[in-house]
């Protein structure tokens, strides 16, 4: 049996990125781990381990060295191997040369297409030792770093130098070199409380030594402290921390020994939206907020600190100095544009290029306008306001307060609007306009809100592909993706019966005279479609049933919706099966057809009993089912056309539809024509799968 040990490896640098120390981390682990899997190595649990200087990997019960493997190579054919005389042919003789034997040394493997002449060996497996630099070299080569740097007068590159590397097999080191640095035992614990190298003896023993020495190497480990102490901290202050996933795992990524301290600011401040002072304090120092019992902002802060102060009262004052600064920046910004009032700043939009070639963001501004009063009539909103918030929906980009916090777009729209004296549900209708911001986000609640974003989507999809520059592999700068898909969330989810190609319509005249683009309606449908099939699948909706919808093209996604669940519902029905295949059956035959179809029964011409029948039940339904088409009641209307089933079963039994009688053949033909045409009011059953 191969011995097994486990295996540490140790990247230690500068100070590495935090937004990407996570990412980096698990690409790392998941490099070494293929690495391994491709040298067919058997190995246990893998652990990764991160903080601002390191790297790490530990392997669990890693095999020493490769199994032998059997290597077979096949040679020329018996009947090709020797001559007349028995002798091998030049062919056999190249053969055996080049697997190093004598002709009289190759084995024979007899095959179904004839015997062959085969070469069997052993290879020896190569030594884990041997083929770990490598392994761990070439993790560190697909990582994913943007932009790699070098130092020194080095040739290595890396995200930040390099200053050591542990490497152990056992408890031995692996002589190599790898980005620079040599292979050692040597680590280094905490900048300032462990600053003396470090030498691991063993990787079983890492994360204890790292401990000692002030360092929680374990990313996941490191980041729930932090959270039980930005936790606790609050509580002893009588609130409640807010907690960003996206900014805890940044500061996880700033701390290796962390130590939160609270502090306070003026309580003054706090006259300014807390939006602005959130991001204050989040955006330049990585503070987290703290509210009170009513959710309200608290003149507080928590701040991790990287080491355990002897004196922490000087850390919590040094915090204190630090944000102030901001928070007095944030307060003159919100006092200085307030003396202008967004109507006013209208006209400087002209300055800034939305696209080069789409104009100004004032231009955009008014044809949004144009589409979001068509989109309010249309949901019974307030085309007055619809196109004063899309005048206004940009204004407070030319703001102190955006200039220095840009997420804060939209936000301060809202805020300043309300100074303004606008109505609220325009002032609302300002925030509402980036909604949805990420997946699974809040949508507009409003009408204005819901007409505006949907109007500023459309613009910026019909405006991008007018111009060409249509989304390709992973590139969207302009975010197209997201803008389809949150509008057709907003329409959905928040049932507004538009359709969408007319609202495109508007869109596409109000960028007119900007591209020359006949076919841009029907590329930024398409290209929605695309997208919603996305939404649908993210629910488990299969993708044959979003086919057999999008297949009757509708045009209302609120009606695309119902559609697409009731295709879903009709597919759990014991009838479903038999009758996705008789749609199909009655789609071919009816493709294949060259004659006109009349476009209704003559019932003198139906002879069989079942061709009668069935003509019956269709009448009956059809006349149960308009109702519920009319409604949109789609579910309960193929639920309703599931009885035809055994009528449909029965005539295909019986009856035999291209008959020679040229009447008779287009009597049935039409009968088929009607049946088909009563599921494709729902959607096109024949494309289902099964």
């Amino acid at each position: 049996m191969t011995a097994k040990h486990d295996f540490l490896v140790e990247i230690g640098t500068e100070e590495l990125p935090p937004k990407a120390l996570l990412k980096l981390s698990n690409a790392f682990t998941q490099g070494i781990r293929d690495g391994l899997s491709d040298a067919n190595l058997a190995f246990g649990e893998v652990s990764s381990y991160a903080s601002p200087r390191r790297l790490a990997v530990v392997v669990r019960e890693l095999d020493s060295a490769q199994a032998d493997k059997a290597v077979e190579r096949r040679g020329p054919a018996v009947s090709a191997a020797f001559d007349d005389d028995g002798n091998p042919t030049k062919a056999t003789q190249g053969f055996a040369r080049s697997c190093g034997v004598e002709p009289s040394q190759l084995d024979t493997m007899e095959t179904p297409k004839g015997a062959w002449l085969i070469y069997r060996s052993t290879q020896s497996g190569q030594s884990t030792n041997s083929l770990l630099p490598g392994i761990v070299q070439q993790s560190l080569d697909r990582l994913p770093i943007p932009k790699r740097m070098r130092w020194g007068a080095l040739e290595a590159e890396f995200v930040r130098p390099v200053h050591w590397l542990v490497m152990l097999f056992g408890d031995e080191v692996i002589d190599c070199e790898i980005l620079a640095a040599r292979a050692g035992r040597q680590s280094r614990g905490h900048r300032f409380h462990h600053p003396d190298p470090l030498t691991i003896q063993t990787p079983t023993g890492y994360t204890a030594q790292m401990e000692q020495a002030h360092v929680i190497a374990d990313f996941a480990s490191r980041r729930t402290l932090i959270r039980e102490q930005v936790n606790e901290a609050a509580a002893q202050h009588g609130g409640s921390a807010v907690i960003d996933e996206d900014l805890l795992d940044e500061v996880t990524g700033l701390v290796e020994w962390p130590q939160a301290v609270v502090g306070s600011f003026d309580a003054s401040f706090l006259e300014v939206p807390p939006e602005c002072l959130i991001s204050a304090m989040k955006g330049h120092q990585k503070y987290f907020h703290m509210v009170d019992g009513e959710g309200s902002l608290m003149p507080n802060f928590i701040t991790l600190s990287n080491i355990a102060s002897h004196n922490p009262e000087a850390v919590r004052t040094g915090n204190e100095r630090v944000i102030r600064p901001r928070l007095t920046d944030a307060d003159f910004f919100w006092q200085q544009d307030r003396k202008q009032s967004l109507e006013q700043r209208l006209e400087s939009l002209t300055t800034v290029v939305f696209q080069q070639r789409l104009g100004s963001i004032k231009d955009k501004s008014e044809r949004v306008a144009a589409v979001a009063e068509a989109i309010a009539k249309a949901i019974a909103g307030n085309p007055e306001y619809a196109m004063r918030a899309a005048l206004l929906a940009k204004c407070d980009l030319m703001t102190e307060m955006v200039g220095e916090f840009p997420e804060l777009q939209g936000i301060m729209g809202r805020y300043y609007a309300q100074h303004d004296g606008e109505p609220a549900e325009v002032a609302v209708a300002l925030d509402e306009q980036y909604m949805p911001r990420f997946a699974g986000d809040q949508l507009p609640a409003s009408k204005t809100g819901q007409a505006l974003a949907i109007a500023d989507k459309l613009d910026t999809l019909i405006g991008i592909f007018g111009i060409g520059q249509v989304p390709s592999g992973d590139k969207d700068p302009f975010a197209l993706r997201r803008a389809a898909l949150g509008a057709l969330r907003i329409i959905i989810e928040q049932g507004l019966d538009i359709d969408l190609w007319e609202m495109l319509e508007h869109a596409a005249e109000a960028n007119t005279g900007l591209f020359d683009n006949d076919h841009v309606i029907t590329q930024v449908f398409d290209f929605m479609m695309g997208r919603l099939k996305a939404y649908y699948q993210d629910q488990g909706v299969a993708p044959d049933s979003f086919e057999a919808v999008l297949a009757q093209r509708p045009v209302r996604p609120l009606d695309f919706d119902a559609r697409v669940h009731a295709v879903t519902a009709f597919r759990a029905l014991p009838e479903a099966e038999a009758l996705a295949a008789a749609n199909k059956r009655i789609a071919n035959i009816l493709k294949k057809t060259e004659q006109a179809i009349p476009s209704s029964v003559d019932e003198k011409l139906l002879q069989d009993a079942a061709e009668q029948q069935l003509q019956q039940q269709i009448s009956a339904i059809s006349a149960q089912v308009k109702p519920l088409f009319a409604q949109r009641d789609y579910q309960a209307a193929l639920k309703a056309l599931a009885g035809l089933r055994d009528v449909v079963d029965s005539f295909f039994d019986q009856v035999m539809v291209m008959a020679d009688d040229e009447a008779l053949r287009s009597n049935r033909l039409a009968l088929l024509s009607q049946l088909r045409n009563l599921f494709l009011e729902v959607a096109d059953l024949s494309l289902l799968q099964g």
